[in-house]
């Protein structure tokens, strides 16, 4: 069921508090990039996506380790990927949540912290928001591509969470 705002004469019910009740559940994120070329694949990596809607907040999770099969699209520094949200936001937004992103072949030194960003109501982009913890050279600003921060790899991971208003 939808969520209804409350209205003056409304019954407390089963389906109305399962409407406002948040349930985790998967959903499949759709990659693609700014451009719309380019188009990246995520072969075998490991994909968790969860999230929870109450009323029009929307919580999620997204984990990403990267397998032997990935295509990340070779897209360059031009064409930013982009992941599809569960549901429809209500506006883009700079920041609706908080991760990290790790290249494998660093160590654990390698991890920097991202935010997600709604870059359209249906999608977001991960911009990097902090230096990586071993201080060593990152390429590029912005946000995340085929090329930045580090050139991609298997076992390389991404994990973002956060949450954002739902379109009514």
């Amino acid at each position: 069921m939808p969520f209804e705002p409350w209205q003056p004469g409304m019954i407390l019910n089963e389906a109305r508090l399962a409407s406002i009740s948040p349930t985790w559940q998967d959903w499949t994120p759709v990659w693609t990039t700014s451009t719309g070329a380019n188009t990246p694949s995520f072969g075998n990596a490991v994909i968790s996506a969860r999230y929870a809607q109450s009323a029009l907040t929307v919580y999620y999770r997204l984990e990403i380790a990267f397998g032997t099969t990935t295509n990340f699209g070779g897209g360059g520094s031009s064409d930013n990927w982009r992941f599809s949200l569960p549901t429809p936001a209500a506006a883009t937004t700079l920041i609706a949540g908080w991760g990290e992103i790790s290249d494998a072949s660093a160590g654990l030194g390698s991890r920097m912290g991202v935010r997600p960003r709604l870059t359209t109501t249906t999608t977001l982009e991960i911009e990097m928001a902090s230096a990586r913890i071993d201080a060593a050279a990152a390429a590029g600003v912005g946000l995340i591509d085929a090329a930045s921060p580090w050139a991609w790899a298997s076992s390389d991971t991404i994990r973002i969470f956060g949450e954002y208003e739902a379109a009514a």
